[in-house]
């Protein structure tokens, strides 16, 4: 009888490990998902904030930044110029004077209106400080000089615990060394990685 009551103490135990690596097995995958597309999101929220804040910066100097500190001392201190003509140069009736109007808007009020926070556009959603990678060039594309800008990170730096190969058996297109970023040095473009 005690060998019995042994045996089904150890049965017992056996099930109740069983059910809790059944259970673990179950959640893993469940839980990287979500956390994954929770961190994802935010760091896409965040380019896109860094996008808006580097069209802002190339509508004021002309092209785009090629770091934090520039790109946040210009949108806090330059403006943007808005040109008005008066009078339409193309029309050939009209016989008054073409005059230009020059104002000047702060930059800084297209930012808060966009709701950037510019002290911060620089650190990685869920990356314990690490910074986004920032640059810009100009290049000759189709023989005109355009300018480039590529700002992004890689999954590594904001996956935190799930920043590992092995969790590929998940989502075969997982990938912790892969870029999250929006533009590119070598064409003309300042699409998201996300969009493909």
């Amino acid at each position: 009888m005690k060998k019995r009551s042994i045996f089904n103490l150890l049965l017992v135990l056996l099930i109740f490990v069983l059910v809790y690596v059944l259970i673990s097995s179950i959640q893993e995958p469940i839980a990287f998902k979500a956390e994954k597309e929770k961190r994802e999101d935010a760091v896409i929220a965040k380019l896109m904030q860094i996008r808006e804040a580097q069209e802002a910066f190339r509508g004021v100097t002309g092209g785009f930044a090629g770091d934090f500190d520039t790109l946040q001392l210009v949108l806090e201190r330059d403006s943007f110029v808005i040109v008005s003509i008066i009078g339409d140069p193309d029309d050939a009736n009209f016989t008054g004077e073409i005059t230009y109007d020059t104002t000047k808007i702060p930059a800084i009020d297209s930012v808060r209106a966009l709701g950037l926070q510019l002290d911060s556009l620089r650190y990685v959603p869920y990356g314990k400080g690490e910074m986004f990678e920032i640059a810009s060039d100009t290049l000759t594309y189709q023989k005109t000089m355009v300018n480039v800008v590529e700002v992004g990170t890689i999954y590594k730096v904001f996956m935190g615990e799930y920043a590992s190969n092995r969790f590929k058996k998940y989502d075969d297109r997982y990938n912790p060394g892969k870029a999250m970023k929006f533009g590119d040095l070598n064409k003309p473009t300042v699409a998201g990685s996300w969009d493909n």
